[in-house]
C-alpha cells in the first residue's frame, strides 16, 4: 500500500501524531509560515487587484527542500496545519510548493490531538477553504497597506523608525484616551454613614444610611456628615421590613481564548503571550510517560463556547462519581455563543476530564500544570450545579432616615465546590456578613455611628487583563491576535507597563494625535470593528475580499495624500507647549530625538537650553529638573579631576568637575545604545534585581543586558521570554530563529534540550 504523507505547522506534533496514525502515512512539519509578502518593499499590486507578492520565508529554503523530499511521488498529502485562518494559509502556501500533476490534497483539521479525533479527521478530509484562505490574505494586505504606507510619513515628520498598525494603532489610541480621562477627572468628596446596630439577639451588625423621606440621599460634604449624625443621635432605630430570598449563581461557560488570557493574567501572573505559548504546547501535545505523548486540550483559539456532546456527557460522569449526584444538574448545560462568535471550534476544554491536573502535573512544568489546572476546573465546573445562597436583605427606620444592610450565607457551594473566578465582582455575592434574627417592628439599639470620608475615583488604566477585555467588546482584532497587539505597542515604545498596568509614553501620545488628526478612519474604533467584521464575512463566503480591499483604499489612499503634505511636523517645527523658556523667554517647544521627546526653545541656535520633561496628575507639562551632580571616585583622564555624574537628556554621564576649563565627559551607558525594548524577564544574576531589557547598538546588533548596568554585566544575545522551562524550570526561555530549525523556543540553560517551534511572526509594521 502507498503511502500518503501529513503536513502540519509545528514538529511537536510529529511524535503524537505518528503514534495514532501508523506506519502508512509519513509526518512532516513546515514549522510555522513559509511564505509571507518581501520585508524591504511593499509586496502588493494594488492596481492588479491587490495582488500579493509572495516570497519564501528567510531561512526556510532547507524546510522547503525536505517537504519537497517528503512528498517524493506520493498521491496523496493531507495538509493539517492549525485550524485556523493563519493555518489556511499554511496549507495554501504547502500546496503550492507542493504541487504535481497527479497529486491529490485533502485538507484535515485537528480540534484536538487524541486518538479519536486524529483518526475522525483523517477519515473525512475537507477541500481547502478558500473563503478562509482569502479572509487571511485580505487582513494580511490590509496590515501590509497601514503599516508600510504609513510609517514614512512618520519617519519623516517624527523620527524614523517609527510604525503605525492598522490594529495595534488602535489599542494605543484606547489606551491614550483613557490617560486623558485620568488627567480630566475632577474628584468629588462625598461622604458614607455606618451604623453599628443590634437586635434581640447578637452579634452586631452593619447597615448604610440610603435615603431620607424615601429619596435616595448622599451626603456631600464634612458639615453635612455631622448634621445627619446630630439627627440620627435621637432617632429610632426599628426593622421595617426583612426580605429573605434564595440567591442562584450559574457556572461560567468553557474557556474562549479571551476569557483565558484574562483570567490566567489575573490568577496566574502570566501574561497573554505566555498564556497562548504555553496553551500551544498543551494542545500539541506532553509525554505523560515513555513514548506516550498526548495532547491535552483542545485548540486554543477560539471565541466559542459550543461543547462536543461526548465530552460534556464525560464530565457529568466525573462529576457524579467525584462530587455525588446532588452536584449534577438534569441535563447538560449549553451555553449561548455571542452574536459574532466564529463556532468551527469548541470551547477550550481538556481532551479528556480523566487527565485530572493532580495526576499528570508530575509529567508538566510548572506553568503547563497551572494553566491545564484552569481550564480543566473551569470546563468540569461549568457542567455543575449553581449555587446557592440564603440572601437577606434588612431595611431599618431611623425617622427620616432609611438604611439598609444586607447579609448573605451559602447554602449549597455547588460549582464553587471546584471554581470560582478571580474576578471578585463575576464569582462572590456582594455582603457576605452573617445577620442576626431580625423581624419586623423590631427595636435596634445603635451602637456606633460612623462618618467616613470618600471621594469619587478616576476610570483605571488598562491591565492586560482589562485591555483584552475591552479590545474583545469593542471588537478590535480576534481571539488569535490579542497577544500580538499587546506585545508589539509595549514593544515599539507607545506605551509603559507601569504597576501592570499600561501608561502611554509621551512617544505613544505625540504618535497617536497625529495619527488621529491624519487618519480619523484607520484609527476609528467603530470603524475598525467593522473592518473585522467584514473580514469574517469574507470567511464566510458573503463578500468579496477585492471588494473590501478596493473599498478602503480609495478613502485610505486620499489621507495618505493629505498626511503627507499637512500632517504637522514635529521633526521640523516641533510641537508647541504653555511653557516659556527658562533661560530666554521665548516659547518652548517639544522634539522628537533619539533619546525620545524633549524641551527645546524655539530661539535655537541663538538659545541652546533643552530639558526634559515629566506630567503632572492633570497631565500638564512640567519641566524636569536636573539631578544635582553626585560626586564619584573616577578622575578625569585629560586633566585629573575628579569626575560628577550628572543627568542628561539621554541619562546619566559622568563630567569633568574643572568644567568649562575642562570639558570631558564620559557615557555611564553601553557605547552605542540606542533604544530599550522591556522584556519582563528577571536577570538570572544572584543577588541582583534588574531586568533584562533590549538595546540596539548603532550598528544595529541586538542584545538583551540588566537594567542595573554597570553594576551587573548579565547579557544574552537571544531574546528572554518570561517562560519558565518545562523540561528543567530555568526561569526564562530563549527566542530565536535558525536557518535549520526556523523561529522557536530553546532553555537558556545549554546542558537542557528543551525547544519549541513558533508560528512565524507576521506583523504589520516595517
Amino acid at each position: 500500500m502507498s503511502k500518503s504523507l501529513v503536513v502540519v505547522e509545528s514538529p511537536t506534533k510529529i511524535r503524537t501524531l505518528k503514534k495514532y496514525l501508523g506506519p502508512e502515512f509519513d509526518v512532516a512539519a513546515t514549522v510555522g509560515h513559509i511564505k509571507d509578502l518581501p520585508v524591504k518593499k511593499l509586496g502588493i499590486s494594488i492596481e492588479d487587484g491587490f495582488k500579493p507578492q509572495y516570497t519564501m520565508v528567510q531561512g526556510k529554503e532547507k524546510v522547503v527542500r525536505a517537504l519537497k523530499k517528503a512528498a517524493g511521488h506520493l498521491n496523496d498529502v493531507y495538509l493539517a496545519p492549525d485550524p485556523d485562518r493563519e493555518g489556511e494559509a499554511i496549507a495554501w502556501h504547502t500546496a503550492e510548493i507542493l504541487k504535481k500533476k497527479g497529486r491529490r490534497f485533502h485538507r484535515v483539521l485537528f480540534h484536538e490531538l487524541t486518538q479519536n479525533a486524529i483518526r475522525a479527521a483523517m477519515a473525512s478530509p475537507q477541500q481547502l477553504d478558500k473563503p478562509k484562505f482569502a479572509s487571511q490574505q485580505a487582513r494580511r494586505i490590509l496590515d501590509r497597506l497601514v503599516g508600510y504606507l504609513i510609517s514614512p510619513i512618520l519617519w519623516q515628520k517624527v523620527q524614523r523608525g517609527l510604525s503605525a498598525g492598522r490594529v495595534q494603532s488602535v489599542a494605543v489610541r484606547m489606551i491614550c484616551e483613557r490617560e486623558k480621562q485620568i488627567h480630566a477627572f475632577l474628584p468629588e468628596e462625598y461622604w458614607s454613614i455606618t451604623a453599628q446596630l443590634e437586635g434581640e439577639s447578637p452579634p452586631p451588625f452593619l447597615a448604610k444610611l440610603v435615603k431620607k423621606h424615601d429619596k435616595k440621599f448622599g451626603v456631600s460634604d464634612e458639615k453635612a456628615a455631622q448634621a445627619v449624625i446630630k439627627d440620627l443621635e435621637k432617632a429610632d432605630f426599628r426593622v421595617e421590613k426583612v426580605v429573605q430570598k434564595t440567591q442562584k449563581k450559574n457556572p461560567f461557560p468553557p474557556f474562549t481564548t479571551s476569557k483565558l488570557q484574562q483570567e490566567a493574567i489575573r490568577r496566574l501572573g502570566f501574561s497573554a503571550r505566555k498564556t497562548m505559548i504555553v496553551a500551544q504546547q498543551l494542545y500539541e501535545g506532553v509525554e505523560l510517560g515513555p513514548g506516550e505523548p498526548v495532547g491535552l486540550i483542545t485548540y486554543m483559539r477560539t471565541d466559542s463556547t459550543r461543547v462536543a456532546e461526548e465530552a460534556m456527557h464525560e464530565a457529568r460522569h466525573l462529576i457524579k462519581d467525584e462530587f455525588g449526584p446532588e452536584y449534577l444538574p438534569p441535563n447538560p448545560r449549553i451555553f449561548k455563543n455571542k452574536k459574532k462568535a466564529q463556532d468551527a471550534h469548541e470551547a477550550i476544554r481538556p481532551t479528556s476530564v480523566a487527565h485530572k491536573p493532580e495526576r499528570i502535573a508530575r509529567f508538566l512544568s510548572k506553568d503547563q500544570s497551572a494553566l491545564y489546572e484552569l481550564i480543566w476546573q473551569r470546563f468540569v465546573a461549568s457542567q455543575m450545579k449553581s449555587a446557592l445562597f440564603d440572601r437577606t436583605s434588612v431595611t431599618i427606620s431611623a425617622s427620616p432616615y432609611t438604611f439598609q444592610a444586607s447579609g448573605s450565607l451559602m447554602r449549597f457551594p455547588g460549582f464553587m465546590a471546584l471554581y470560582t473566578s478571580s474576578n471578585d465582582k463575576e464569582s462572590q455575592p456582594e455582603n457576605n456578613e452573617t445577620l442576626p434574627r431580625l423581624s419586623e417592628g423590631m427595636r435596634l439599639k445603635c451602637h456606633r455611628l460612623e462618618p467616613k470620608q470618600h471621594f469619587t475615583q478616576p476610570p483605571p488604566r488598562f491591565s492586560e487583563a482589562s485591555l483584552v477585555k475591552e479590545l474583545e467588546e469593542k471588537g478590535i482584532g480576534r481571539p488569535s491576535t490579542y497577544a500580538t497587539i499587546i506585545t508589539t505597542i509595549r514593544g515599539k515604545g507607545y506605551v509603559d507597563l507601569v504597576k501592570r498596568h499600561f501608561k502611554p509614553t509621551e512617544l505613544g501620545f505625540i504618535v497617536n494625535d497625529l495619527l488621529i488628526e491624519s487618519f480619523p478612519d484607520i484609527l476609528n474604533v467603530d470603524f475598525t470593528a467593522r473592518m473585522e467584521d467584514d473580514l469574517d464575512r469574507i470567511k464566510e463566503g458573503e463578500i468579496d475580499a477585492v471588494a473590501v480591499l478596493e473599498n478602503f483604499y480609495d478613502s485610505f489612499k486620499k489621507e495618505l495624500e493629505r498626511a503627507a503634505k499637512e500632517m504637522h511636523s514635529v521633526k521640523g517645527n516641533g510641537l508647541a507647549v504653555d511653557l516659556n523658556c527658562p533661560s530666554c523667554d521665548q516659547p518652548l517647544m517639544i522634539k522628537v530625538g533619539k533619546g525620545g521627546p524633549f524641551l527645546a526653545c524655539s530661539g535655537y541656535p541663538a538659545c541652546n537650553f533643552t530639558r526634559n520633561y515629566t506630567r503632572n496628575g492633570t497631565g500638564q507639562i512640567e519641566i524636569e529638573q536636573p539631578a544635582p551632580d553626585q560626586p564619584t571616585d573616577e578622575v578625569c583622564e585629560k586633566c585629573g579631576s575628579p569626575m560628577v555624574q550628572k543627568q542628561g537628556r539621554f541619562g546619566p554621564f559622568l563630567a569633568c568637575s574643572s568644567y568649562p576649563a575642562c570639558k570631558n565627559t564620559r557615557s555611564l551607558k553601553q557605547k552605542g545604545i540606542s533604544k530599550t525594548e522591556f522584556t519582563g524577564v528577571k536577570c538570572l544574576e544572584k543577588g541582583c534585581d534588574g531586568e533584562l531589557v533590549g538595546k540596539r547598538s548603532k550598528r544595529g546588533r541586538l542584545f538583551y543586558g540588566c537594567t542595573r548596568y554597570p553594576k551587573c554585566t548579565f547579557a544574552v544575545w537571544d531574546k528572554p521570554v518570561p517562560q519558565s522551562c518545562p523540561a528543567c524550570g530555568t526561569p526564562f526561555v530563549l527566542e530565536r530563529s535558525t536557518k535549520r530549525d526556523g523561529p522557536h523556543l530553546r532553555c537558556y540553560n545549554k546542558d537542557c534540550t528543551y525547544k519549541q517551534p513558533l508560528r512565524s511572526s507576521l506583523t504589520d509594521n516595517p
